[in-house]
C-alpha cells in the first residue's frame, strides 16, 4: 500500500537518498529543501537534477514536478516559513514525515549558532505542530550521534543518559527528542527519532572528513588529521542510514506499556515515543579510514596532525540491539566498500 510521504531535506545527503528509495517502492514523495549555501550547492543542485528537478526554474513555496517521476514533487522552502509550512500540510494531507532538514556540522555551530536555533529548534517545532494538526501517523526525523557529548561509556547505548553535549549541534538534536516526546505524550503524535552515526557515501557532503580528504589528496594537499589520528568513528555508509529509515517510517511506535517513571528509559515511554541508534557498530581509526582512502585512490595522503578540535567527541560507537530487536535490521556495509563507491562517485562528479 502507498504511502503520501514528505521528505524534507532531499536536496541534501540522506534526505536525497531516501527520496530516491521511497520513488523507487512507489510511494507518493513530496520533496522538500530550502537550499541554502551552508556547502557548495553545485552538489545540491546535482541531487536535485538526479530526480528531475530543475533548480533554475524553482519558484519558492510553489511545487514543482519531477521531470523524471510521476510520484515525486519538490519544493524549496525554509521549515522557520511557518505559515508557509501549515499551507503546505493542509494542501498535501501527508500520510507520514521523515524530518531530515536541518543545520548541519559541529564546527559551524561555533561560529554561526542562530543557524541552529532557527532551523533545529523552530523549524522543527513548526513540522511538530503541522503534523499534530493534520493528522499524520508517524513522524520520523534525524537526531545525531553527537548528543553523546561527554558520555564515555561504550558503545552508546539509546538508553544512556545524554545531558553533556559538547556543541550546540548536539544541543539542538538532543532538544529535538525532547519536543518529540512531548508531542507524543500530549497529542498521541507517534514519533521516532535515529541517531546518525557518522554517515558517509555518494552525494555526501563537501564538509564531512571522507569529502575534505577525497579531495585533497586528489589534488596533492595536505589533509587535517585530528587528535592525531587516534579518533573513533562509527563510519555508516548512506545506504544502510536509508534501508533503517524506511524500516522506521513504516513501523509508527505504539508506546512502551512496561516503561516506568521509576526508572525511566531515555529511548522510550508510555507514550507513541522512540529513539534508535543507527551506525555500523564497529568503530573505525581514523588513520584506517585514511589508509582505506589512500588505497582506492592509490596515493599517498600528506598529513597535518592536530590535536582534538573543540566541539569534538574522542570516539563514538552505536549500540544497534534496539534496531534488531524491533527492525530486523543492522547496517552491514564495509569501510573499503563504503570508500571505494564514494571515491567512484567523485571521480565521475568532479574529475570526468
Amino acid at each position: 500500500m502507498t504511502e503520501k510521504i514528505l521528505v524534507t531535506g532531499t536536496a541534501g545527503f540522506i534526505g536525497f537518498h531516501l527520496a530516491n528509495r521511497l520513488i523507487a517502492r512507489g510511494d507518493e514523495v513530496v520533496g522538500l529543501d530550502s537550499i541554502n549555501d551552508y556547502y557548495d550547492v553545485r552538489v545540491k543542485h546535482g541531487r536535485l537534477k538526479e530526480t528531475g528537478i530543475d533548480h533554475a526554474k524553482l519558484e519558492r513555496n510553489k511545487i514543482q514536478q519531477s521531470s523524471k517521476y510521476p510520484n515525486y514533487r519538490f519544493v524549496q522552502m525554509n521549515l522557520e516559513d511557518k505559515e508557509s509550512i501549515d499551507k503546505l500540510f493542509a494542501a498535501e494531507k501527508f500520510d507520514r514525515v521523515c524530518n531530515l532538514a536541518a543545520q548541519a556540522g559541529v564546527r559551524y555551530s561555533l561560529v554561526n549558532p542562530m543557524a541552529y536555533i532557527n532551523a533545529n529548534i523552530v523549524g522543527f517545532t513548526n513540522i511538530l505542530e503541522a503534523c499534530r494538526h493534520n493528522n499524520v501517523e508517524h513522524l520520523a526525523y534525524a537526531s545525531s550521534s553527537s548528543v553523546y557529548g561527554l558520555n564515555e561509556e561504550m558503545p552508546f547505548s539509546t538508553s544512556d543518559n545524554v545531558d553533556h553535549p559538547v556543541s550546540l549541534y548536539a544541543a539542538s538534536k538532543k532538544s529535538n527528542e525532547l519536543m518529540a516526546h512531548c508531542y507524543s505524550h500530549l497529542f498521541g503524535l507517534p514519533t521516532t527519532g535515529l541517531r546518525f552515526f557518522t554517515v558517509y557515501g555518494p552525494w555526501g557532503r563537501p564538509d564531512m572528513a571522507l569529502f575534505l580528504f577525497t579531495k585533497a589528496i586528489l589534488e596533492d594537499k595536505p589533509i587535517d588529521v585530528f587528535n592525531f589520528g587516534e579518533m573513533k568513528r562509527d563510519f555508516t555508509y548512506v545506504d544502510d542510514i536509508v534501508e533503517g529509515l524506511v524500516r522506521v517510517i513504516d513501523s509508527a511506535p505504539k508506546g512502551n506499556p512496561d516503561w516506568t517513571g521509576k526508572k525511566p528509559d531515555p529511548s522510550c515511554s508510555k507514550a507513541p515515543y522512540k529513539v534508535y541508534n543507527i551506525g555500523n557498530s564497529n568503530p573505525v581509526r581514523l588513520m584506517d579510514f585514511i589508509e582505506a582512502i589512500e588505497k582506492t585512490i592509490g596515493k599517498t595522503a600528506k598529513k597535518n596532525m592536530l590535536p582534538l578540535q573543540m566541539g569534538d567527541v574522542p570516539a563514538t560507537w552505536a549500540d544497534v540491539a534496539d534496531l534488531e530487536k524491533d527492525l530486523g535490521y543492522k547496517p552491514n556495509t564495509s569501510i573499503q566498500d563504503g570508500i571505494d563507491r564514494f571515491i567512484k562517485w567523485y571521480r565521475q562528479f568532479y574529475v570526468q
